[in-house]
């Protein structure tokens, strides 16, 4: 009974192939977060890029024009930026951004302006 190997092969293999497929199941995982995290950073790096050159093309408009447009839009290749500026208070105007993504995200921030030099003082996403 001592040297008997009877039923020793098929629990060995058994539990080859469970740690075998354990391991598989967490290497996917890691490879489906990592897809994941890289397409939303890609998303949160175009919606940076839309707002800062939406706050350069706005300053642009209010340098030529020599006063901060009160509304208006700026299209991009995914989405579309709408701005609207508050009266000015002061030396400081405020105005709001909002970016519609084809993909149906909605993205709104602040800019606040300096009216004397015309330059974006604050920016604020949210």
């Amino acid at each position: 009974m001592k040297n008997s190997q009877k039923g020793f092969t098929y629990p060995l293999t058994l539990c080859l192939l469970i740690i075998f497929l354990l391991f598989f199941s967490m290497e996917v995982e890691k490879l489906l977060s990592e897809r994941k995290l890289a397409h939303e950073s890609a998303v949160i790096l175009q919606q940076e890029y839309y707002f800062l050159s939406s706050v350069k093309k706005f300053e642009t408009q209010a340098q030529v024009s020599g006063t901060i447009p009160s509304k208006g839009t700026f299209g991009f290749q995914k989405g579309n930026m709408d701005f609207l500026a508050d009266p000015p208070s002061g030396y400081v105007q405020r105005v709001s951004f909002t970016l519609r993504l084809q993909s149906g995200e909605l993205v709104n921030g602040k800019g606040y302006f300096d009216t004397r030099s015309k330059k974006l003082m604050k920016w604020i996403t949210y």
